[in-house]
């Protein structure tokens, strides 16, 4: 709309050009409302030295969650830490399968040692049985390890060596003193206690279920000390055979093989 240019002052100018100066300034106000309402009212921000009302246009709202307790962070690192310190404190290379199979060739040994006639060929057949268990055990646990990427005698694999080998090499010791005696009928009840106090120290830097299997021996070594001699290989058989092959199946499927 245009203003006709009329001269003198608003009074003089008639009716017609207060019409026109009205619907002009109205234009104008609207025009400035408009860019005021699209420009200047993003976030929170008020003019108050406009000079032309404004109507308010409410902030835009965030959506995104509030922070993060730095308490409840805390807590989430040092249990993450925590439980990884642990795991790297385990020896896992224990072999399940490999237990299991050690269960085996005990339980067929535990068959030819009762059908010896001489002590010496039933010491024969179980140190025979000793050695193969140890070799069964050496190569599955250092393909679980070699499987899992780590090194057999690190950390933790040291630490299980050097708790393990100690009550096995009394046992050794033990069973020289034992056949030069003639006291054969201790030595399942020996064997027993002492490997499994092998486990139970060992096991302190192993997964949980290896030291229950290590009381578990440790319990049936006692009980055979004082049970009578002929039942020297149902013991052996108890132990180094059925609980073997139980705790190796338990860690073949729980820990990996």
């Amino acid at each position: 709309m245009a203003l006709r240019k009329i001269r003198g002052p608003p009074e003089a100018r008639g009716p017609a050009f207060l019409r026109d100066a009205r619907d002009c300034a109205v234009v104008a106000l609207g025009s400035q409302k408009l860019c005021v309402t699209k420009y200047l009212t993003r976030g929170s921000l008020v003019l108050s030295s406009s000079p032309f009302p404004m109507s308010s246009a409410d902030p835009l709202r965030s959506s995104a969650p509030g922070p993060i307790r730095l308490e409840a962070r805390a807590e989430d690192n040092l249990r993450y830490i925590r439980e990884a310190m642990e795991r790297a404190g385990e020896f896992t290379a224990v072999p399940g399968w490999g237990g299991l199979a050690m269960g085996c060739t005990a339980l067929a040994a535990a068959v030819f040692a009762a059908r010896q006639h001489t002590p010496g060929g039933w010491l024969l057949v179980w140190l025979t049985e000793a050695i193969v268990a140890v070799a069964i055990a050496a190569t599955a646990a250092a393909r679980k390890a070699r499987r899992a990427h780590q090194p057999l005698f690190s950390g933790p694999g040291r630490k299980f060596a050097l708790s393990f080998l100690p009550p096995v090499f009394v046992g050794a010791l033990l069973t020289a003193v034992l056949f030069h005696a003639g006291l054969y009928a201790a030595m399942p009840g020996m064997w027993l206690l002492l490997y499994g106090t092998a486990i139970v120290t060992g096991g302190a830097f192993s997964v949980r279920v290896v030291p229950v299997m290590g009381f578990c021996l440790m319990v049936l070594g006692v009980v055979a000390l004082a049970s009578p001699e002929r039942w020297g290989d149902l013991f052996m058989a108890a132990g180094f055979g059925g609980l073997q092959i139980l705790f190796g199946a338990i860690i073949a499927r729980r820990y990996g093989g």
